[in-house]
């Protein structure tokens, strides 16, 4: 069985595509394009999926049109419109980070580089124009800016990011 620990996200079936099967694809990575990339993931009334990718065709830079093995009629891909898709974690590498889905972070421990651990991220506000990490709740909630200027590394496997945030962000 595949657990959410081996995998990452990287878009969302938005809709059926015609009365074939074919589905669109709305995507933050075309890593499923630049890699061999067999099989992508869907995660299905909370258990995680592989179906076999038949054959994909780009429409814009973020959409693809997308066939997977099994499923054959508009009914089909409709039960699966909504859903997001997945891959497995070995091609987080192929995958620049900025390409990644912000919702992936949960759960990340948020290390400052001059002050230390600031504490796990518990959401990834996305509501503002500026994303931004939610460590804690109530009174004791953080919000930390989502920006590469801030980030130093990613460690994917340890689930650490460690930035180096401007001084005075963690007293407002």
């Amino acid at each position: 069985m595949i657990s959410h620990e081996e995998v990452f996200p990287i878009g969302q079936i938005t809709k059926p595509h015609g009365i074939n099967g074919e589905m669109s694809f709305s995507f933050t990575s075309d890593v499923f394009d630049t890699e061999d990339v067999p099989f992508l993931i869907l995660e299905i009334d909370g258990i995680l999926v592989p179906f076999f990718l038949e054959e994909h065709r780009f429409k814009s830079n973020t959409t693809a049109l997308i066939k997977l093995e099994g499923i054959e009629s508009d009914e089909k891909a409709r039960q699966l419109a909504g859903l997001t898709v997945f891959l497995p974690k070995k091609y987080l590498e192929m995958v620049d980070d900025a390409e990644i889905e912000l919702d992936y972070f949960t759960g990340f421990e948020l290390i400052d580089e001059q002050r230390g651990r600031i504490g796990t991220i518990s959401e990834v506000d996305q509501t503002t124009d500026n994303a931004l990490f939610v460590i804690g709740s109530g009174k004791d909630e953080l919000l930390i800016p989502v920006g590469d200027e801030y980030i130093v590394s990613i460690d994917h496997d340890k689930k650490i990011i460690h930035v180096e945030l401007p001084e005075g962000l963690l007293d407002l």
